[in-house]
C-alpha cells in the first residue's frame, strides 16, 4: 500500500510541476491524475498494484467531505445574503456539465450503420 501512495503523491507532484513550469491554468493533481491514466493505460499490470491503495483511499472518501461541510457553517450567514446567484449558478453550471457530457458521449459512441 505504500507503494501506491507513494505512486500517487509522485504524479501529484509531476503535474504541480506540469502546472508551474508551464503556467497551464489546469490544476496540478488534475495533470498528474491525467498522466497517471496515460500511464496506466499504457501498462495495465500496474493497475493491480495500485487497487489495494485506491480500494483503501475509496473506503474512507466520505471523510474528504467534512471540510466541506465545515466550511458551508462557517460561511452560513454569507450564503444566505446570496443565495440566489449561488443557486443561479449551480444550475447552469450542472445544467451545462450534462450537456457537455452528454455530447462528448454522443461524439465518441460508436455510430450504428443499421440505424
Amino acid at each position: 500500500m505504500l507503494e501506491g501512495l507513494f505512486a500517487l503523491l509522485v504524479f501529484q507532484l509531476l503535474g504541480e510541476a506540469c502546472t508551474r513550469l508551464l503556467g497551464l491554468p489546469i490544476p496540478g493533481p488534475v495533470i498528474g491524475l491525467l498522466l497517471l491514466f496515460v500511464l496506466l493505460r499504457a501498462r495495465p499490470q500496474l493497475i493491480e498494484r495500485l487497487r489495494p491503495t485506491a480500494e483503501m483511499l475509496h473506503s474512507h472518501l466520505a471523510l474528504l467531505f467534512i471540510p466541506a461541510g465545515v466550511g458551508v457553517v462557517m460561511f452560513l450567514p454569507r450564503l444566505r445574503q446570496e443565495w440566489l446567484p449561488i443557486v443561479v449558478a449551480l444550475i447552469v453550471s450542472t445544467a451545462v456539465g450534462l450537456v457537455v457530457t452528454a455530447w462528448v458521449a454522443h461524439r465518441l459512441a460508436p455510430e450504428d450503420d443499421e440505424a
